[in-house]
This record gives structure tokens, C-alpha cells and sequence, in this order.
């Protein structure tokens, strides 16, 4: 029994010990497999990788191909390109040297056509000045044509309602100027209105004739003092208040409080006038100017908005819808285009959104005579601050279209230490005149001189500078070096940058009035000229200079830093 225990017993120990063996060997060779596939796992990735390198460099180098291949094609075609240009070039010069003698006689033509081009440029050039003047005296002669039939048209419907014989006149009950009482009672100071002949007849039936005189009589001298204040104040700098003139905003209350836009006779209106053009003769300076522009022009924005012609003085011709092309006219069109500019939005203690809401009232020709008053002076004054203006910056262009000869030769050397003292001295005239522009803007800004009136002042200042340079340019030969087309070029840049400085608002299309002047010193300091074509020229460098300018221009061209050749050479 103890046998075959110990038998048992080994033979389950052999057993366990092969099962474990087996167990083992299965084990590890799992293990091994597992080990096995992840090395393929790894060995195909790491093969992908590659692969994708390999790709990717393979595009690469097929793009690479394809591009040197497309260059390859335009290197081909230029080298036929250049090719055929140099067979073409040598055919060219081949005519070039048949028409060389042509050219030369030409060119002497040509010399001699340049000096009677000169004189006919010279007679031109005083016909488009004389042209310029009479349409300029034309046109003032239109406005006070068209003036002047409004005026007779008043006065036909007063000779119309008056009698031929006088009668009318003498049989017309005398006409009483009375006090225009509210209903509470209380009494305006200096208000009037014209009594009717039934006021007159209730009045006359009421009091006595000579009850009546002594109210009447302080009621005249009553007005006289209101009238006697008013131009008092007008005569002082009353200044403005929140960028509206007071003095204007004084006079139209006041004569609108009276009605005296309403009466047939009145001395007021004479009176106004007599102080404006006192106080302009008296003080002529550009501040007290810009103080009366302001001030005539935001008064006849006003009369234009209230005032309403009467009788046939309201059906006047066609001829007088041309006054809107005058100075008042165009100024009231772009008030009106923008109200808020004209500096009106209060008046009568309440916010006004428009012009439009001034309630209008029908004028006696008193009225209307001082209309056309105000816009002569309105012109007047705008014509004295332009031509203050432009006495100002006269002796300044002469020195500006032509450089300084120390500091042109200096810079032709090319000493880069006296450079900068220079280009000081060369813009120093030219930043004379930005600051008379800046000095004349401040001004106007420190008036409150409407916009449209200051961008008309510059335009036409600049419209000045753009002929004198430009016909100074034409004229002589010294301007038309290149070192002297830097230095207008230079001087142009500084108005350029003062026209940014001045903004839209005041400076307006200023700078396209030197066009002229721009272009042809920019035809002045291209390189390359003789390579430049007609074409070119004429419609990209300079399209607003014409052909004998542009012509003239290149004869007289002259190149004192490089020794370049101009385009007519």
C-alpha cells in the first residue's frame, strides 16, 4: 500500500512536472510571438515613414523639374525675343542713319519754329489774360445788369401804384407811424408798423391833431435811439458767441424786430452800410476783414432766406437767376447744401434745424437795395483778403521758381555735410509762403468765416501760384535745369503737406490747381528721358500740359547734376 502511494506520488509529480515544462515553453512562446508581431508592426511603420519621405521629396523634385522646365521655356523665348530685337535694331539703325540728315535739317525747322512758337506763347498767353478779364467784367457786368432790372422792376410797381398827376400823392392821408402793441399790453421797444388810412381816420376821430403829433414825435425819437444804439454796438468787435457773429445776428433781430425790411422809406439801412464800409477803409487788416466777411456773409444767408420780393419786383426776368453764379450765389448754395457750416442754428431764442425755417417776410425795395449792398461788400471784402493774399506771396514766387546758386551748388556736388543747411536754405522761401497760407487760415478760423468762403480764397491763391511758376518755368531757361526741379519739387511738397495740415474743409481742390506746375517739374526731374515715348508722356507723366508746353519744356531742359540728355536731343 506504502508502494503504491510512492508510486502515485512520482507519477503526479512527473505529470505536474511536464505540464508545468509545457506550460512554460507555451509561454515563452507567446511571448515570442507577441514580440514578432510588434517588430512587424514597427518595421512597417518605420517603412511608411520612409516611404512617405521619399514621396515627398520625389514631388518635390517633379515640381522643381516642372518649374526649371517653364524657365527654361521663357529663357528660350526671351533669347528669341531679343533675337528678333536685335535684328530689328540693326534694320532701325540702318533707317536711322538714312534719316539721320533729314532729322538734322528738321531740327533746324524746328529751332526756328521754337522762336516764333515763343512769340505766338507770349501773345496767347497775354490773350488768355485779356480773355480772363473781360469775362471777369462781363460777368460783373451781368450781375449788376440783373441787379439792375430787379430794381427797376420795384421802381415801375411803385411809379404803377402812384398817380401821374400827383393827386394820389396829396390825396393819401398822412401816414402815421405807430406803436405795435401785443395783446398783454406791453410795448416793444422801437417795433413800428405804417398805419392804414382806417388806423389814421379811428385815431384822428379819437384824439385831437395835436394829442397825436407828441406821441408820434417820441415815438420817431425812440427809434432814433434804438437805431443810434445798434449802430453803436455794430461799430465795436462784438466777436462771436459759440461760433455765430453776434454784430449780424444783432442787425438781422433788430431790423426784423422793426420791420423795417417791410417799410417804404428808411435811413437804417443806409446807416449800416456806412459803418461797414467805414470800418473796412478805416482798419484794413485781414482780421477785421475776415470779422466783416463773417459777418456780411451769414447776414445775407439770413436776408436771403427771409427776404420775399413783392409785387413785379417777385416776377423779375431770367436774366436774374444768372446772380447765382456770383459770390453770394454760389455761397448760398453751399450753405444751404450744409446749414450747419453757415453757423446759424440758433436765432430768436430757439434752435432753428434749417435755414428754411426763418419765416420770410415781403421786402420794400429799401430792403432789396440793401440786399444787393451787402453783396457788393461781401465781394469787396472777399476780393481785398485775396488780394492781400496774393500782394503777400508775390515777391516770394519769383524766389521760389529758381533755387539760390551757393545752395543749388552745393547740392550739385554732393557734400552731404553742407546738404542739410542746404535744403534749409532752399525751402526757407517756400516756408515763407506756407506760413502766410497758415497765417491767412488761422485767421479766417479765428473769424468763423464760413468754409466755401475760405476753400474759394485758396483755390484761387493756388490757382495764382500755379501760373506764375508755370509761366515763369516756360519763360526761362535757368528754371528748366533738374537741380531746380528738386528744389520747385521740394517747395510743391510743402504746400502738399500744408493742404493735409489744412484738411478738406478749408483747403478744398487747392492742391489739383497746381497741376500744371506738378507735372512739368515732374517732367523736369525723371531719369531716362530720351527713353521716354510721346505716348508716355503725354498720357501718364503730363496729360493736362499740351504738346508746344511739353515741347518747349524739353528744348530748354538743361541737366546740371547727371549730364543727362532731355527728350529732344
Amino acid at each position: 500500500m506504502t508502494a503504491r502511494d510512492e508510486f502515485r506520488h512520482r507519477k503526479q509529480t512527473k505529470a505536474a512536472i511536464f505540464i508545468q515544462a509545457h506550460y512554460r515553453c507555451y509561454k515563452a512562446h507567446s511571448y515570442y510571438k507577441s514580440l514578432q508581431k510588434a517588430a512587424l508592426y514597427t518595421q512597417c511603420g518605420w517603412r511608411r515613414r520612409v516611404a512617405r519621405k521619399e514621396l515627398r521629396a520625389l514631388k518635390m523634385a517633379a515640381r522643381e523639374t516642372g518649374a526649371l522646365k517653364e524657365a527654361k521655356d521663357k529663357l528660350e523665348k526671351r533669347v528669341e525675343e531679343l533675337t528678333w530685337r536685335l535684328q530689328l535694331e540693326k534694320r532701325l539703325r540702318a533707317l536711322m542713319l538714312n534719316q539721320k540728315q533729314d532729322l538734322e535739317e528738321a531740327r533746324k525747322s524746328l529751332i526756328e519754329a521754337d522762336a516764333r512758337n515763343t512769340d505766338l506763347m507770349k501773345k496767347f498767353e497775354d490773350a488768355e489774360k485779356r480773355a480772363e478779364q473781360l469775362q471777369e467784367s462781363n460777368q460783373r457786368l451781368e450781375e449788376k445788369l440783373s441787379n439792375m432790372e430787379s430794381e427797376n422792376q420795384v421802381l415801375r410797381q411803385q411809379a404803377l401804384t402812384m398817380s401821374p398827376t400827383g393827386k394820389s400823392i396829396s390825396a393819401r392821408p398822412r401816414t402815421m407811424i405807430i406803436q405795435r402793441t401785443p395783446e398783454n399790453g406791453n410795448t416793444h421797444n422801437g417795433e413800428t408798423r405804417v398805419a392804414t388810412p382806417e388806423t389814421t381816420h379811428v385815431l384822428s376821430n379819437s384824439r385831437e391833431p395835436e394829442s397825436e403829433e407828441k406821441p408820434q414825435k417820441s415815438l420817431n425819437e425812440k427809434q432814433q435811439e434804438n437805431q443810434d444804439l445798434l449802430i453803436k454796438c455794430i461799430t465795436q468787435d462784438l466777436g462771436f458767441s459759440n461760433g455765430k457773429p453776434v454784430a449780424a445776428l444783432l442787425i438781422y433781430k433788430s431790423l426784423l424786430h422793426w420791420r423795417s425790411f417791410e417799410v417804404e422809406r428808411t435811413t437804417v439801412f443806409d446807416r449800416i452800410i456806412q459803418t461797414i464800409a467805414s470800418a473796412i477803409e478805416v482798419h484794413d487788416s485781414n482780421d477785421v476783414l475776415g470779422y466783416w466777411l463773417c459777418n456780411t456773409s451769414t447776414l445775407l444767408t439770413l436776408l436771403q432766406h427771409t427776404l420775399k420780393a413783392s409785387g413785379a419786383a417777385h416776377m423779375t426776368p431770367q436774366r436774374r437767376r444768372s446772380s447765382s453764379a456770383s459770390l453770394f450765389g454760389r455761397m448760398s448754395q453751399g450753405l444751404r447744401a450744409s446749414p450747419q457750416s453757415a453757423g446759424l442754428s440758433f436765432l430768436n431764442g430757439r434752435v432753428l434745424g434749417k435755414l428754411d425755417d426763418l419765416r420770410q417776410v415781403e421786402a420794400k425795395y429799401p430792403a432789396l437795395l440793401f440786399k444787393q449792398q451787402l453783396t457788393a461788400f461781401l465781394e469787396k471784402i472777399y476780393g481785398m483778403i485775396r488780394d492781400n493774399l496774393k500782394k503777400e506771396i508775390s515777391p516770394l514766387l519769383g524766389l521760389c521758381i529758381q533755387a539760390p546758386r551757393t545752395s543749388r551748388a552745393s547740392l550739385v556736388k554732393g557734400r552731404s555735410q553742407a546738404n542739410a543747411v542746404a535744403q534749409q536754405a532752399l525751402i526757407a522761401h517756400w516756408q515763407s509762403i506756407v506760413k502766410s497760407l497758415d497765417n491767412y487760415l488761422k485767421t479766417m478760423k479765428a473769424n468763423f468765416v464760413p468754409p466755401f468762403l475760405v476753400r474759394k480764397v485758396f483755390t484761387q491763391i493756388f490757382s495764382f501760384i500755379n501760373v506764375q511758376l508755370f509761366n515763369s518755368l516756360l519763360l526761362r531757361r535757368e528754371c528748366c535745369s533738374f537741380s531746380n526741379g528738386e528744389y520747385v519739387k521740394s517747395g510743391l511738397a510743402e504746400l502738399e503737406q500744408w493742404c493735409c495740415y489744412a484738411t478738406e474743409e478749408y483747403a478744398g481742390t487747392a492742391w489739383d490747381e497746381l497741376k500744371h506746375i506738378r507735372q512739368a517739374v515732374g517732367f523736369l526731374v525723371i531719369h531716362q528721358k530720351p527713353k521716354k515715348t510721346l505716348n508716355e508722356i503725354t498720357n501718364e507723366l503730363c496729360p493736362v500740359l499740351s504738346i508746344q508746353q511739353l515741347y518747349r519744356i524739353s528744348t530748354m531742359y538743361w541737366d546740371d547734376k547727371y549730364g543727362t540728355h532731355s527728350v529732344s536731343s
